[in-house]
């Protein structure tokens, strides 16, 4: 995966209409792709097609993508991903929208409406929740699934007269779930092989500081000083993030 800084380097230009650099984003990107559109396979749904709707998403992404977000460009691009391919796969029959989740989408639109035809401001999501005494988030997947006017990823100007999108604010159990496993797997990577090895014996096969001391032919004490040691590290690399 690209720095940080490379990757802030690269939207810029792509941003600018270089076509290179929105090239090398989609290469180096690659993985991330391919580990969102996994969870896709088997659903009678080709594997070519998935990659190229999932590179839609991020192409999508790269445009959309304000270099002044306190965020990293992955944590910003999986959501939309996703939700190209569940729109994809939603508009081609794979996913149904249930009466009940047309019909609120129906009173929105209509509420929505009113709101613009007397002169106000489009309300904002929250407002909408509140009106209709359900979810933001069922708001949002509601004005999404029947692609209402206002979209999840319409963007918008907020008070400080920056564009943000709707997803930005409300990301999903699943996404948030999928972003941390992008960031676990980005910190384990900048690991050295021996501190990866006691961190997976440690905290994904459940073994205890004698038992990794054993398997590595080294003592106890030397284990948890060097668990202690990467755990430091991997903290610093979090708080990069």
């Amino acid at each position: 995966m690209l720095s940080h800084e490379e990757t802030m380097r690269l939207i810029a230009l792509a941003q600018k209409g270089d076509e290179e650099s929105s090239t090398v984003l989609l290469t180096e990107n690659a993985p991330l792709l391919k580990s969102i559109i996994k969870r896709y396979l088997g659903k009678h749904v080709e594997y070519d097609d998935l990659y190229q709707i999932a590179s839609v998403g991020l192409l999508k992404s790269i445009k959309n993508f304000s270099l002044d977000y306190n965020v990293k460009f992955s944590t910003y691009a999986v959501p939309m991903i996703l939700g190209e391919i569940k729109r994809y796969m939603r508009d081609d029959g794979y996913l149904k929208v249930s009466r009940s989740l047309k019909s609120i989408s129906s009173k929105i639109t209509r509420y929505v409406d009113e709101k613009v035809k007397n002169g106000e401001e489009s309300p904002r999501v929250e407002e909408i929740a509140k009106h209709f005494n359900i979810e933001p988030t069922e708001v949002i997947f509601a004005m999404d699934a029947a692609k209402l006017p206002i979209s999840l990823y319409e963007t918008t100007n907020d008070s400080d007269g920056k564009q943000t999108s709707l997803i930005e604010h409300l990301p999903t159990d699943e996404d948030k779930k999928m972003v941390d496993k992008i960031i676990l797997k980005d910190m384990l990577s900048k690991l050295q092989p021996r501190e990866q090895k006691i961190i997976v014996l440690r905290y994904f096969r459940d073994m205890t500081q004698g038992e990794i001391a054993q398997k590595m032919g080294v003592s106890q004490v030397q284990i948890s000083r060097l668990e202690n040691k990467i755990l430091s590290k991997l903290k610093s690399l979090y708080e990069e993030q």
